[in-house]
């Protein structure tokens, strides 16, 4: 149940919405702090970690990675480690919802197309947009305003979205391509953080049910 579980909001950042494209960035936020995996395409980063905690105010681990595939096994490896078993709770804002979402088709495409198994077995799941949308008011000016950054906006502090360096997800594209990695990693905590305010804000305001759980573990566990 959603109260018996401890949150754990999670975002991504892409190459862009292709199927071949590339996963950038994969954000956590852990009880303390964010845990940001990082690729890098071979590139240097060297500041990163601390850029990023010396702007939000926020302990930052940052790693990492050569490639888009070493960044998917150490996600994997964290995932084993500290999410299963743990009475976690996995939410995004539009991960997957019944209509779509973003966040968990496109890891699960981009681990099928490296050969690595789904690393989120036995972990529950539930999608932030659709509670956001139906169970609070959002409307700004007759307007739906049900979109991450304006829904933190209208229901939290807002405080989070301060130091986000972008107007646009869409500019982590071209921010990735340029190198400026403190940007995009910035741009990908302020995303976790949001969400997990809104998901603390849900708990408080929201009933269980309104949650709607659904499971993470495949059908088949053989892999290979």
């Amino acid at each position: 149940m959603a109260g018996e579980l401890r949150n754990v909001a999670f975002d991504i950042e892409t190459t862009g919405f292709d199927v071949d494209d590339e996963v950038t960035v994969v954000g956590f936020d852990l009880e303390l702090g964010c845990r940001v995996f990082l690729q890098t395409g071979g590139r240097a980063h060297d500041g990163c970690e601390a850029a990023v905690s010396n702007r939000t105010g926020e302990h930052v681990k940052l790693s990492a990675h050569q490639s888009e595939a070493a960044l998917l096994d150490a996600v994997a490896e964290f995932a084993a480690s500290r999410l299963q078993s743990n009475d976690v709770l996995l939410v995004a804002y539009n991960g997957e919802t019944w209509r779509g979402g973003f966040d968990l088709p496109f890891l699960r495409t981009r681990f099928a197309a490296h050969g690595i198994a789904w690393p989120f077995q036995d972990l529950p799941y539930a999608d932030l947009l659709p509670m956001v949308r139906d169970q609070f008011n959002t409307t700004i000016d007759g307007e739906d305003a049900a979109a991450l950054d304006t829904a933190y906006d209208v229901l939290c502090d807002g405080a989070y979205g301060d130091f986000d360096p972008f107007d646009d997800s869409a500019e982590a594209v071209a921010a990735f391509e340029d190198g400026r990695f403190a940007d995009l990693v910035l741009h990908n905590v302020s995303d976790v953080l949001r969400t997990g305010q809104l998901s603390g804000l849900a708990r408080r305001y929201c009933s269980k049910s309104d949650f709607n759980l659904k499971s993470l573990t495949p059908t088949s566990h053989e892999f290979g």
